[in-house]
């Protein structure tokens, strides 16, 4: 694991699912760098629902870079030793899946 155990444990308790931190954030929160470069993209808003739409300070916008908490939920569930695929295979929603990787560590699957 490139992140001590309880750094992993503070970022996963963080993430909600469907949310972008930005680089500046993630550097601050003590991601390694690595993860960030692998991570990080510039998402693209959809207008179809609410869910898909991207806001920055209460605005829509067409487009951000970052890292998605989602990504980094699963990310930090492997490095915490969860078979996330098994964790998240009944999960319907980008939360319910952060919610399930965070029961498999809580339960120690």
């Amino acid at each position: 694991m490139s992140i001590p155990r309880h750094r992993a444990l503070a970022l996963l308790n963080l993430c909600v699912g469907d949310e972008i931190w930005n680089e500046e954030t993630c550097h601050r929160s003590g991601i390694p760098p690595n993860w960030i470069n692998e991570m990080s993209d510039a998402i693209e808003s959809g207008y179809k629902t609410d869910t898909e739409t991207i806001y920055v300070d209460n605005r829509a916008t067409n487009q951000y870079h970052g890292v998605r908490d989602l990504d980094l939920a699963i990310r930090l569930g492997k490095a915490l030793g969860v078979d996330v695929e098994r964790a998240t295979q009944t999960a319907i929603s980008r939360r319910a899946m952060v919610q399930a990787i965070k029961q498999a560590v809580f339960d120690g699957d």
